[in-house]
């Protein structure tokens, strides 16, 4: 099976590289061509425009910056989308917009191109020993004709569902991940104002229940994710400790503009007498606005 891969970044590369060491022969295309001279070096062969790319190979994956760069390569003139033969596949491993993805999904269905989505997490690190999560969305069908190759790339491969979900579950997962460096950080930074060592207080971070990902693990799949609020941690009691935190935030003149809005959201939930339940009964605030329910299937016994 010969793979065209467009975009060897500093994701793109390492993976295109797995590939390779998988023993698949390889074509690469990308903006800069001395981007690519390590994998030329190391057997692959270089197309001169993604058009020119599919026209010789079976699979064509692309890992790009974002979304403009793939509707570029896939949708302008001489792009993937007129160049991919029926029963070719495409795999896009390019951090996405969902309806975007899904917009190129329905011209390539009707070409009889099948299209799987599937970002990776674990960053350059990760993809150079691929140590990496992928995530990949489509049809079942399409999905397993894609896994053997993101097997070669990926330590753990996971099915999200339909296409785009892939996208949906990366960008929602980075969402979260920096949303919470801000958090952190707003901790720290009053932290050290009030007087605690910087490495002190990281690892406390590290060795506490956060660290070890005791909600994320624990807590919120017993509790949140169940509709279960009988109390492990009362609602009070959380609400307690983030207005201390705001009352320390205003001591040392430090902002804390996250802390802040979960002190309101709480503050909201308290008024509605929910004082005695679990304090992750908050979080339904949010499913209320969002009109959506979030909940894991019951557990089997």
């Amino acid at each position: 099976m010969k793979i065209g891969f467009i975009g060897v970044g500093n994701i793109g590369a390492p993976i295109a590289q797995q590939l390779l060491k998988a023993g698949h022969a390889l074509a690469v295309n990308d903006l800069r061509r001395e981007a690519a001279e390590p994998l030329l070096a190391a057997g692959a062969t270089w197309g001169g425009s993604p058009a020119a790319l599919a026209a010789e190979c079976d699979v064509v994956a692309t890992c790009l910056p974002g979304p403009t760069e793939m509707e570029a390569v896939c949708l302008e003139p001489g792009g993937l989308a007129g160049a991919l033969r029926p029963g070719m596949l495409y795999i896009d491993h390019t951090t996405n917009a969902p309806a975007l993805v899904r917009r190129v999904h329905a011209l390539l269905v009707h070409e009889g191109v099948a299209m799987v989505d599937a970002p990776v997490s674990g960053g350059m690190e990760g993809a150079q020993t691929r140590d990496l999560l992928a995530m990949a969305g489509g049809t079942p069908a399409d999905f397993a004709r894609a896994k053997p190759l993101l097997d070669a790339i990926a330590k753990r491969v996971m099915y999200t569902g339909g296409i785009g979900t892939g996208s949906i579950a990366k960008i929602m997962h980075n969402s979260a991940t920096f949303t919470l460096d801000l958090v952190m950080a707003e901790c720290w930074t009053v932290g050290v104002k009030a007087g605690i060592d910087p490495a002190t207080i990281y690892k406390v971070f590290t060795e506490a229940a956060l660290g070890n990902q005791m909600n994320l693990k624990v807590r919120l799949p017993a509790t949140y994710l169940r509709g279960d609020f009988d109390p492990r941690f009362s609602l009070a009691l959380a609400n307690k400790d983030l207005w201390l935190a705001q009352q320390l935030a205003r001591e040392t003149d430090t902002p804390m503009r996250l802390n802040a809005l979960a002190a309101q959201e709480m503050a909201e939930a308290m008024a509605r007498g929910w004082g005695e339940r679990d304090a992750s009964i908050f979080l339904t605030l949010q499913e209320e606005r969002a009109g959506v329910t979030v909940r894991l299937p019951p557990a089997e016994s």
